[in-house]
């Protein structure tokens, strides 16, 4: 439950607290220098003490998400106790009029009150993520796993049982991994590198198809692939590629994909060719078959990294372009890397 060390969570925790502050002074504020004076005023009153909460709970992350309910609950409140005495010790500091007791009361319990519905703005995001990674995995396997691409590679391996065995066992050793892989348990959590192994065991299935037609190029920066993300990311960004880009095309495609790591961030970049056929009058790729897994894969880097993670796609001169901008650290706690048997 508690992730006080994400970004989204820390914006919203300050908009929280400043927004009704920023409100309550309008009533009692005489001009707007008055207002701003006083909202700066309370606001470096006010800031410290939401940080502790937040560098606290994000300190004591792991931990915390061990215990039980009661004890998060207590943690949570008493630390916002705290931060709210905190606040009063630094307002009576700047302040020319010592503050009586009553005033250090309800510092206090304000602080107490913030840390309640901070609490529960964890809570309530922690519930509310689990369905809805369930409903999007279900519409992601019903937009990517094609029928007639599960009847083209079974077509295909009983084509190569005779011709070339081998290649026909590994074939199905590739589709066997892939279909695993899709029925994880949607609430796990995979890596880069996990990622890209299962977007090339698909793609190798399409390059018996394709053959020739296929042209995929690999640039990995091996510092990337830690960085968490959902299961099966890349593998309907590559499908699209090939859906988009060489199928269409009796040249086929070409198919470019490229993982930095910048700092803290990992960029991920699927680029492929467009069949001038399939582009309109301005230029862009027509984008019908693509929104569904699309916003499926926007949606659930949405749940696990918030405003944390970047999606983008479109065209970009003569090739459609998909970016993905993440967090370079692996997520721990309860979101540690599902390690694939």
């Amino acid at each position: 439950m508690f992730d006080a060390c994400h970004t989204g969570v820390m914006l919203r925790a300050l908009l929280l607290v400043e927004l009704p502050l920023a409100l309550l002074l309008l009533f009692s504020s005489q001009s707007l220098p008055d207002w701003l004076g006083r909202f700066a005023l309370l606001t470096g009153v006010c800031l410290p003490a939401v940080l502790l909460w937040l560098l606290c709970g994000c300190v004591c992350k792991q931990w915390l998400n061990r215990q039980t309910h009661s004890v998060q609950w207590s943690f949570s409140l008493l630390l916002g106790l705290c931060g709210g005495l905190l606040s009063m010790a630094i307002y009576d500091t700047l302040s020319t009029t010592p503050n009586n007791k009553i005033a250090w009361l309800a510092a206090g319990l304000t602080g107490i009150g913030l840390a309640c519905m901070l609490t529960s703005m964890l809570l309530m995001r922690q519930r509310a993520s689990q369905p809805a990674q369930t409903v999007a995995k279900l519409a992601e396997l019903q937009s990517r796993i094609r029928p007639h691409f599960l009847f083209n590679t079974l077509n295909s391996a009983i084509a190569l049982v005779r011709q070339d065995p081998a290649l026909a066992e590994s074939m199905l050793e590739d589709l066997s991994d892939l279909f695993h892989h899709a029925l994880k348990d949607a609430r796990t959590t995979s890596s880069l590198d996990k990622e890209i192994e299962i977007a090339k065991q698909y793609l190798r299935i399409e390059g018996i198809r394709f053959e020739d037609r296929l042209r995929v190029k690999w640039s990995i920066d091996p510092e990337a692939l830690q960085a968490s993300m959902p299961p099966l990311i890349l593998q309907p960004l590559v499908e699209n590629a090939i859906k988009h880009g060489v199928e269409p095309s009796l040249d086929g495609g070409n198919i470019d994909v490229l993982v930095r790591r910048k700092g803290e961030r990992v960029y991920v970049r699927i680029r492929n060719s467009v069949a001038a056929k399939d582009r309109h009058s301005d230029g862009q790729a027509s984008s019908a078959g693509n929104g569904i897994a699309l916003e499926n894969v926007r949606g659930r880097l949405r749940l696990m990294h918030d405003v944390n993670a970047e999606f983008k796609a479109g065209m970009r001169g003569d090739s459609y372009e998909v970016l993905l901008n993440l967090p370079a650290a692996p997520l721990m706690g309860r979101d540690a890397l599902a390690k694939h048997p």
